[in-house]
Protein backbone atom coordinates (compact mmCIF):
# COMPACT_ATOMS: atom_id res chain seq x y z
CA UNK A 1 0.00 0.00 0.00
CA UNK A 2 1.28 3.45 -0.86
CA UNK A 3 2.06 6.03 1.75
CA UNK A 4 -0.57 8.74 1.98
CA UNK A 5 0.78 12.25 1.51
CA UNK A 6 -1.42 14.01 4.04
CA UNK A 7 -0.39 17.47 2.86
CA UNK A 8 -2.07 16.76 -0.49
CA UNK A 9 -5.20 15.51 1.25
CA UNK A 10 -5.27 18.83 3.11
CA UNK A 11 -4.77 20.81 -0.12
CA UNK A 12 -7.58 18.90 -1.84
CA UNK A 13 -9.98 19.45 1.07
CA UNK A 14 -9.16 23.16 1.08
CA UNK A 15 -9.81 23.31 -2.68
CA UNK A 16 -13.15 21.55 -2.23
CA UNK A 17 -14.11 23.99 0.53
CA UNK A 18 -13.12 26.89 -1.72
CA UNK A 19 -15.38 25.55 -4.47
CA UNK A 20 -18.22 25.14 -1.99
CA UNK A 21 -17.60 28.70 -0.81
CA UNK A 22 -18.02 29.90 -4.40
CA UNK A 23 -21.35 28.08 -4.58
CA UNK A 24 -22.53 29.64 -1.35
CA UNK A 25 -21.42 33.06 -2.60
CA UNK A 26 -23.46 32.54 -5.79
CA UNK A 27 -26.48 31.66 -3.65
CA UNK A 28 -25.98 34.92 -1.72
CA UNK A 29 -25.52 36.78 -5.04
CA UNK A 30 -22.39 38.44 -3.74
CA UNK A 31 -19.87 39.32 -6.43
CA UNK A 32 -17.24 40.19 -3.83
CA UNK A 33 -17.51 36.78 -2.14
CA UNK A 34 -17.46 35.00 -5.51
CA UNK A 35 -14.24 36.78 -6.47
CA UNK A 36 -12.76 36.06 -3.05
CA UNK A 37 -13.62 32.36 -3.42
CA UNK A 38 -12.06 32.18 -6.87
CA UNK A 39 -8.88 33.85 -5.63
CA UNK A 40 -8.76 31.49 -2.66
CA UNK A 41 -9.18 28.50 -4.98
CA UNK A 42 -6.33 29.67 -7.23
CA UNK A 43 -4.07 30.26 -4.24
CA UNK A 44 -4.75 26.85 -2.69
CA UNK A 45 -4.37 24.95 -5.96
CA UNK A 46 -1.31 26.93 -6.99
CA UNK A 47 0.40 26.30 -3.69
CA UNK A 48 -0.52 22.62 -3.91
CA UNK A 49 1.02 22.27 -7.37
CA UNK A 50 4.08 24.22 -6.24
CA UNK A 51 4.50 21.88 -3.26
CA UNK A 52 4.09 18.82 -5.48
CA UNK A 53 6.78 20.06 -7.88
CA UNK A 54 9.11 20.83 -4.99
CA UNK A 55 8.61 17.37 -3.50
CA UNK A 56 9.09 15.73 -6.90
CA UNK A 57 12.35 17.64 -7.44
CA UNK A 58 13.57 16.51 -4.00
CA UNK A 59 12.73 12.90 -4.88
CA UNK A 60 10.03 12.55 -2.23
CA UNK A 61 7.34 11.50 -4.71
Amino acid sequence: MRDIKWIFVLFSLCAILSMAFIGIAVAFRSILLIILGIILLFVVMGYGFKTKKKMRDQGLL
